[in-house]
């Protein structure tokens, strides 16, 4: 098979990496892919979100299926055009991916099938989200309707707080179209994870389940980003809270799309908090989760051609999905300034000092005047990735490992997967 990977970050990297083990692939290629990419596939030049030129792309090349890893080309329709033109595509319609790309109907969606989630109100009126704020005791959560890159969710300790959010999104516009509806909820505690399911838009299988850190600095603490890091599995899941979330979250879900007409095909991504016993939505996202992804796709034991061609041709429910009881953790490393401004085309330095069983998974990386001189290309630039029998001992690799890697201004957190 020729496949291609749309996408650009660490995440595609990974898919990319694991779809390479596969025997039943002769060419693979990525668009527009990154330094790390490179290695492993053909780049292709072509923004991910520009859905027309991918899709000619593919029909000059002959590709046999196309993986989408963003969500913004699922949400402008990605799929739903490569499959017009008769190009198998592994990802969510247009109107599936909907319950990422608006947390609104996302929202509505959990609330008409009783699926557990935050209460929460939405909003288009400053004025009236300005007032309905002032009357809730903090904290709070306040959620921008559309695709904001993991930056559109501010938990407000402060009243204050949660008006400076809604004065960000709404009339700022600092998330551009994506704050013109915002959501405020409520707070919920307890633990956070992320649960994967593949679905064929009936069948819905669970993959191994992981803990993301969205806070830039170690504590939890600084702003929102994309996310720092990861380990799989959870230290609290257990095998009954698997199948409580599986029986009350993913399977209605999946039910639920499909009474509303949305069949829901692809991976769908279930941010779960986890409360004693309490299982409860915080969001959906219609694709692979990153840093999660470069966390779970090392466990997976099952060829993820395989599980994609079940998930396309309907057939999900005559596939086993085995993943390796090890554990895996990965930490990333950010430019400077990151999650606010920072500087490209930084020299990057130790990539080839690595140990032969870490994995260094490409974000915000580019290749220099060499095929080996690698340059810093966005705010995440790297996922440091190691398998252990137990997460202390993967961890362990990743920050032996880590620290070899050096650019200017990077950083990175010390205590993913540290429990103290």
């Amino acid at each position: 098979m020729k496949v291609l990977v749309v996408g650009s970050g660490a995440r595609e990297h990974a898919i990319v990496w694991k779809l390479a083990q596969s025997p039943k692939i002769k060419e693979l290629y990525t668009a527009p892919g990154n330094a790390g990419t490179a290695h492993i596939s053909q780049n292709i030049n072509i923004d991910a979100a520009d859905v027309k030129v991918i899709a000619k792309a593919a029909q000059q090349k002959g590709i046999d299926l196309i993986v989408v890893g963003p969500e913004i080309p699922l949400s402008r329709g990605i799929v739903d055009h490569l499959e017009s033109l008769g190009i198998p595509a592994f990802g969510a319609s247009r109107l599936a991916a909907e319950i990422e790309s608006s947390k609104v109907f996302s929202k509505a969606l959990m609330q008409k099938y009783n699926i557990p989630c935050a209460k929460s109100v939405s909003f288009s009126d400053y004025a009236q989200a300005k007032e309905y704020v002032q009357q809730q005791r903090p904290p709070v959560v306040i959620k921008a309707d559309g695709l904001a890159a993991g930056k559109g969710v501010v938990v407000a300790a402060t009243t204050d707080e949660a008006l400076t959010a809604l004065t960000d999104f709404m009339q700022s516009k600092k998330l551009g179209e994506a704050g013109n509806h915002i959501l405020v909820e409520e707070y919920l505690s307890g633990k956070e994870m992320s649960l994967f399911a593949f679905s064929d838009g009936t069948n819905v299988v669970p993959m191994v389940s992981a803990c993301d850190y969205k806070r830039v600095n170690d504590g939890d603490r600084g702003p929102n980003t994309g996310g720092m890091g990861s380990y799989s599995p959870p230290v609290f899941n257990s095998a009954a809270l698997q199948k409580k979330a599986m029986e009350t979250i993913m399977v209605p879900t999946i039910k639920a799309m499909a009474q509303e007409g949305r069949p829901y095909r692809g991976v769908l991504y279930g941010g779960l908090m986890v409360n004693e016993e309490s299982v409860k939505v915080l969001e959906f996202n219609a694709r692979f989760g990153d840093p999660e992804t470069q966390a779970i796709l090392p466990r997976l034991k099952t060829d993820l051609v395989d599980i994609i061609q079940a998930v396309i041709k309907g057939k999900l429910n005559q596939i086993q999905i085995e993943s390796t009881k090890d554990a895996c953790v990965g930490v990333v490393i950010a430019s400077g300034g990151y999650p606010g401004g920072y500087r490209t085309g930084i020299p990057i330095d130790g990539l080839h000092d690595i140990d032969k069983d870490v994995m260094v998974f490409h974000a915000g990386t580019k290749i220099g005047a060499t095929p080996w001189e690698v340059l810093t290309n966005g705010g995440r630039v790297l996922t440091v990735v190691a398998m252990g029998k137990t997460i202390a001992q993967a961890r362990e690799k990743v920050y032996a490992n880590i620290s070899r890697i050096k650019f200017e201004g990077a950083h990175y957190r010390k205590d993913i997967a540290l429990f103290k």
